[in-house]
């Protein structure tokens, strides 16, 4: 093999293995369902050329799509090494992906196989149905599941049998071919598969350094979606190059956040913006403040908790702003106004914000974030989609459709987000998947979904609020309404409240006017239902 890239990440996980092998370099916290699984540099990298050589044997070749449909776990993280080793594109899909939403994602990504495990199978089969360039679901059968299946399904665990290999014949090592499809949110439309090359390793490299700063003493934790470009950026990829421990919680949890941080003696973790309301909600504890927690790297703090949130668990917060197309802002601890994302590296990297005719406005207006590499005309690779690709980066500038102001000093400030989506815990979601969903209620006739300030206080982001108008004669029951939501949802898209009307106000071109139902709107008004009160 040539000599080591550092834009590659199976360069980086064998210079591990080459000057630690035994040493545990990922832990995959299991939240008691069965044990932790902790994870040398030599396993991980035997385990990711047996997987590579399983898929092989399957037909998977270099250029193809291998769709990832699963919670964090070990094979999430082989996949990846997998795509380093091969050129097969990691295709990885939010596990709470369902129904039209899951199988557009494999359609349009042109996933020739999925991994997914027991718990998402149903709806994962569901969608294959729909997805008929898709040749094979591959099982990852996990301890707590119906071992029965693996006379069912190809698993992963039978590839993963058998004695150490350490040497993948055929391999390529080419830091210009995509390592993985991440997907938007889909803000103005259907989401979009953002290609990125196994170059953009080396950014995770620097930024772990420069950065997140982070030293060999540290170890790191996420609870975040291996699925999500903010857990691979601030945790798992740093924690491969730079050869320190992670944690990799299967789910996050924000009641056993500390406990697990002291378990393992975990000193940085990441959040987005409105997880951090749900941690500090949590009732308080005398040994909050006792935990090996320094540095909370977080995106989206929500500023009436941020100095509260510092004193109360003895920790800083280092806040962050970025998108998978591009771009990166951020402020160094101790340095800039509360409530700021930050600045774009001096350098490194231009942010102007603009109005509509990019003109950039005054310190203190709202306009349009836009940024590009210094200097460099910004370049964004939808898959198969060329023209989206351009307008996303028309003027050699990427657009990023968030809106945002900078002070004097040029500390820039989120706003809100351009366009009909609403933010929620970090995530964009569109209201037509909610609509569509609850309104396939059988009482339910006509359904508007808009969003209001989020009580966590979370910068930009919104509370969930669906207006339903029921057929005459019937009924409210909001707990069946919740139940159908909550069955054709991920959780993150489930309304918080529930605000029964007789009609929706429409414009003359029959779109809703949810400005008025907002007007309208109270949580305590005798039409509205809480989803608190009626999840089971």
């Amino acid at each position: 093999m040539a000599e080591k890239s550092p834009a590659l990440l199976s360069h980086l996980l064998e210079s591990k293995v080459e000057e630690k092998p035994d040493a545990v370099g990922i832990i995959f916290e299991n939240g008691g369902l069965y044990p932790d699984e902790q994870l040398t540099y030599r396993e991980i990298l035997s385990n990711s050329i047996k997987m590579a050589m399983g898929l092989r044997e399957l037909g998977m070749s270099q250029g193809d799509k291998l769709a990832l449909v699963m919670r964090n776990h070990p094979e999430v993280l082989y996949s990846f090494m997998v795509s380093a080793l091969t050129g097969i594109v990691s295709v990885p899909i939010d596990p709470r992906s369902k129904g039209e939403k899951l199988a557009y994602q494999l359609n349009d990504s042109d996933a020739k196989m999925v991994i997914t495990t027991a718990d998402l199978l149903p709806e994962v089969e569901k969608a294959a149905k729909n997805a008929p360039e898709l040749d094979k679901v591959i099982l990852n059968l996990k301890p707590d599941a119906d071992q029965g299946l693996k006379d069912q399904y190809t698993t992963v665990q039978a590839m993963l049998e058998g004695p150490e290999v350490l040497e993948l014949p055929g391999r390529v090592d080419d830091p210009n071919l995509p390592l993985e499809i991440i997907y938007t949110s889909g803000v103005t439309g259907n989401p979009k598969g953002v290609l990125i090359k196994s170059s953009r390793t080396l950014m995770y490299v620097v930024l772990a350094q420069m950065v997140w700063k982070y030293t060999p003493e540290d170890i790191l934790y996420t609870g975040l979606s291996l699925t999500h470009g903010n857990a691979q950026a601030v945790t798992m990829m740093p924690a491969i190059s730079l050869g320190i421990p992670a944690v990799i919680g299967q789910r996050f949890s924000k009641s056993r956040i500390w406990d697990i941080c002291r378990k393992y003696g975990c000193t940085s973790f990441s959040l987005l913006g409105g997880m951090m309301a749900g941690i500090y909600n949590e009732p308080p504890r005398p040994d909050d403040a006792d935990n090996p927690v320094k540095v909370v790297i977080s995106a989206g703090t929500p500023l009436p908790l941020w100095e509260a949130f510092e004193k109360r668990f003895n920790v800083k917060i280092l806040e962050w702003y970025g998108a998978v197309e591009g771009g990166f802002a951020y402020k160094p601890i101790g340095e800039g106004p509360i409530g700021s994302f930050g600045k774009p590296i001096e350098g490194v990297m231009e942010m102007k914000v603009v109005d509509e005719n990019d003109n950039e406005v005054p310190p203190g207006v709202t306009g349009e974030l836009i940024c590009r590499q210094a200097g460099v005309p910004a370049e964004v690779d939808y898959y198969g989609k060329p023209e989206a690709s351009k307008e996303k980066t028309r003027g050699g500038w990427l657009r990023t459709g968030d809106m945002v102001h900078r002070d004097e000093e040029g500390w820039l400030f989120f706003d809100y987000r351009k366009g009909t989506a609403l933010r929620r815990q970090g995530e964009f979601i569109k209201p037509e998947y909610v609509e569509k969903v609850i309104g396939e209620h059988p009482d339910v006739s006509e359904v508007c979904v808009y969003g209001i300030p989020a009580a966590s206080g979370a910068p930009g982001e919104s509370d969930l609020v669906a207006a339903v108008v029921l057929f005459e004669g019937r009924q409210i029951d909001p707990a069946s309404i919740f139940k159908k939501a909550m069955e054709g949802l991920e959780a993150n898209a489930v309304p918080s409240y529930l605000q029964l009307v007789d009609e929706i106000p429409k414009s003359p071109s029959e779109k809703f006017l949810d400005r008025i139902l907002r007007e309208e709107f109270s949580p305590d008004a005798s039409n509205v239902y809480k989803f608190e009160d009626y999840k089971p």
